[in-house]
């Protein structure tokens, strides 16, 4: 999982320059993501990890976190 969320982590700061993100922060309460960017997590997490996420995968819990966003990965990915 480490490697995942090295990946995820990777991505997210590009769009949170200005912000450390920790694994656990909740990157939808900081304020900072737009319907545009919640598209764009999801066409990066389908490409990065080879996984195709569903409209039943489409939950906010599966995406709030880096440690979330992980976890998500994983199960998809067994």
């Amino acid at each position: 999982m480490d490697e995942i969320k090295l990946k995820v982590r990777g991505f997210l700061k590009r769009y949170f320059r200005k912000h450390e993100l920790t694994d656990e922060e909740n990157i939808f309460d900081l304020g900072f993501v737009n319907s545009l960017f919640a598209m764009q997590l999801v066409m990066f997490i389908e490409k990065e990890f080879g996984i195709v996420i569903d409209n039943n995968d489409l939950d906010l819990n599966n995406f709030s976190s880096i440690n979330a966003i992980g976890e998500f990965v994983e199960k998809k990915t067994v």
